[in-house]
């Protein structure tokens, strides 16, 4: 099979921008950085990542004949405001359980941010006192049940929409985009910068960019704090979707970097490295971040830049996911 036998439920504008983040680039003095917006990429309750795999999970839950897409992430989980969002779009009810990953001591850490735009669209939220993990969680797998129970038909996505046979989909079609893109621009970026935590996003690029005939790094910056069960995974899903899409080779281990250093010792937790990042692209670009995700891959092109792994000559694109509506909830560090 192909990409394009996959159906794909239109949700985004259509390409994300791409746009040189040239007053960064002097600042650092070596590379020159781009960004490509996934944080602008959908009228859908601000978009983000999760929006792009999802246009490859819906034609499969209206499908099954669902009315309830069910799935799980953090209190702050930009995933699940973005199926709340798609939910409302498709006319369909949503059921988002919420665990307590993060021990973030901000008083309105449950009132704010994406929660609070779930909140507004509809969703009904679970919240559960369980800690961070990337695996299929009991919470979810409860509240499948009672969507069942009370006579509905869910449709299940995991974390991310990552573990999912699909998950990997929307952003191997990411990778066709730049390409495309590139074409357009005149330009080859020959190193991808991403934050790796619950792994599709990472994964599918993977897939997506080993079909082409032009030699790039793609590097996953981990945000997890558990860098074993993310590089496990992103292997994982990268493989399947390159199987899935008819690559036609194993992907090599030299394809699969997940690199780590910037994630701090607990999963959504920023350290001075995450907020330095922020205030940095902030001040000389005027592109806000995040303290989960991107903060710390910014983070990470910033010292891969300075110390040189990415050499001066290199063009750098940057994955932009999305989250800002994360901040609200870290408002007290920047007082």
């Amino acid at each position: 099979m192909s990409l394009d036998s996959f159906p794909r439920h239109p949700l985004l504008f259509g390409p994300s921008p791409v746009h040189p983040l040239d007053r960064l680039s002097g600042h650092l003095g070596g590379a020159r950085i781009w960004a490509k917006r996934e944080d602008c990429n959908s009228g859908l309750a601000y978009g983000g990542n999760k929006t792009r795999k999802l246009e490859y999970l819906v034609p499969d839950a209206l499908a099954r004949g669902a009315d309830t897409l069910v799935t799980i992430g953090g209190i702050q989980s930009n995933h699940t405001r973005q199926v709340a969002a798609v939910a409302a779009r498709l006319g369909l009810k949503a059921v988002l359980v919420q665990e307590s990953w993060v021990d973030w001591p901000d008083a309105v850490n449950d009132k704010v941010g994406n929660i609070l735009l779930s909140r507004v669209m509809g969703a009904e939220i679970r919240l559960v006192e369980a800690g961070f993990g990337i695996g299929a969680k009991d919470s979810w797998h409860q509240a499948l049940a009672d969507v069942e129970a009370g006579g509905g038909t869910p449709y299940a996505i995991p974390a991310g929409a990552s573990d999912h046979p699909l998950g990997g989909l929307g952003f191997a079609n990411w990778a066709r985009e730049v390409a495309r893109q590139e074409r357009e621009l005149g330009v080859f970026f020959d190193t991808i910068v991403v934050c790796s935590v619950t792994g599709s996003t990472h994964a599918g690029m993977i897939a997506g960019f080993a079909g082409q005939d032009r030699p790039r790094r793609v590097l996953g910056i981990d945000a997890s704090a558990k860098i074993g069960e993310t590089r496990a995974q992103v292997g994982r899903i990268a493989r399947a979707t390159a199987e899935l899409i008819g690559l036609g080779r194993d992907l090599r281990e030299d394809e699969i970097t997940v690199l780590k250093g910037w994630a701090g010792d607990e999963y959504g937790i920023p350290v001075e490295s995450t907020l330095d990042a922020i205030r940095l692209t902030g001040r000389l670009e005027g592109m806000i971040i995040d303290p989960v995700y991107e903060g710390k891959s910014m983070a990470g092109l910033i010292d891969l830049v300075r110390g040189g792994d990415i050499p001066a000559t290199s063009n750098v694109l940057y994955a932009h996911l999305g989250g800002q509506p994360a901040l609200n909830a870290y408002s007290g560090v920047f007082r």
